[in-house]
């Protein structure tokens, strides 16, 4: 992405800085953003999809020179999006790693073509004309994604959304920003470690605890948030795979479904499978890729071994199942 107007920081500001790239089709810009705005955590993240042809999303960012934010807005043009990024860096040294950090969220690097003509011919033709250029959502920040995924395990977006909006108002950092509807950082590990009280086991739950979850998820968030301000649980961008995903299920609270999820977004696996996902078997059915008659455990079986032949492109598999599921889990 070049610079276009790069703008330097007066007294007291952050600097200022403009890119520009085209992002040649396929590219799906509006699944992606739609993807961000179910999930958006008020004050961290905002979104705009009122305007198709122009979506924008913007979110603050913890980098190494102090707290930063970007800006991202899609534009639609006959050659594909026009992507317009604006970055609010708190040190000009963290320019290239923003810039880094916002590919990877938006998955830019993919080979769409490749992964859509092969998912094509593995049964999923019609998934892939109607989205063509499908993306898998990335991270800014490995233990972020971790304290998401955890939250969100057995419950609906919507409701991990409106805990981890709680959680945020409650210990994150708050910090200013140029860019509208951001204010704060989400919470570190230590922050949420800190701030999120375990209740005895025969302690009645407050009903206005931080995060009004079930006794055994709220040590399984607490747990795994000193686990990573320790260190004793080690999750970044270039964590090995096969360790990863061992250290993850030996932490309390992580299941294979997580520790997948996880991995996708983290570690940008490109052949993620989400054992048990209820919207994956639901996507498949309208997709008449399974049986709606089966039970809900064959249903899951028979999709596990229907999703070997869309190796080594699973993680783009499901999100188009998800997606024809209508919804965004």
């Amino acid at each position: 992405m070049p610079a276009i107007l790069p703008r330097p920081a007066g007294p007291g500001e952050r600097m200022i800085l403009a890119l520009d790239e085209l992002i040649r089709a396929p590219f799906d810009a509006a699944g992606i953003f739609s993807f961000f705005a179910a999930r958006a955590v008020p004050g961290v993240e905002s979104v705009q999809l009122g305007d198709p042809r122009r979506l924008r999303y913007a979110r603050t960012l913890r980098l190494p020179g102090g707290p930063s934010a970007c800006e991202i807005t899609a534009l639609q043009v006959p050659e594909g999006s026009r992507l317009q990024v604006r970055l609010e860096l708190a040190a000009a040294e963290d320019e290239a790693l923003a810039l880094w950090l916002v590919r990877r969220l938006l998955d830019l690097d993919a080979p769409a073509e490749q992964i859509d003509a092969e998912l094509a011919e593995a049964g999923l033709a019609d998934a892939v004309r109607r989205t063509p250029g499908i993306r898998v959502p990335g991270a800014v920040d490995p233990q972020e994604i971790v304290i998401r995924a955890i939250i969100g395990q057995q419950i609906s977006v919507k409701a991990a959304t409106t805990h981890l909006g709680r959680l945020s108002a409650a210990v994150s950092t708050v910090c200013t920003s140029r860019f509208a509807g951001l204010d704060r950082l989400f919470p570190d590990a230590g922050q949420i470690a800190g701030g999120v009280p375990v209740p005895d086991a025969h302690e009645a739950l407050d009903p206005d605890r931080v995060l009004r979850l079930p006794r055994r998820s709220i040590a399984a968030v607490a747990g795994t948030a000193r686990a990573l301000e320790l260190g004793e649980l080690q999750v970044g961008f270039g964590s090995d795979p096969a360790a990863l995903r061992a250290a993850l299920l030996d932490t309390a609270g992580i299941g294979p479904w997580t520790a997948a999820y996880i991995g996708m977004r983290v570690l940008g696996d490109a052949d993620a499978w989400l054992p048990r996902d209820v919207a994956l078997a639901s996507g498949a059915a309208r997709l008449g890729l399974i049986d709606r008659q089966l039970g809900a455990a064959q249903r899951h079986r028979v999709l596990e071994e229907y999703a070997q032949r869309w190796a080594p492109w699973r993680s783009y598999a499901a999100m188009h199942l998800w997606q024809a599921a209508g919804t965004l889990e």
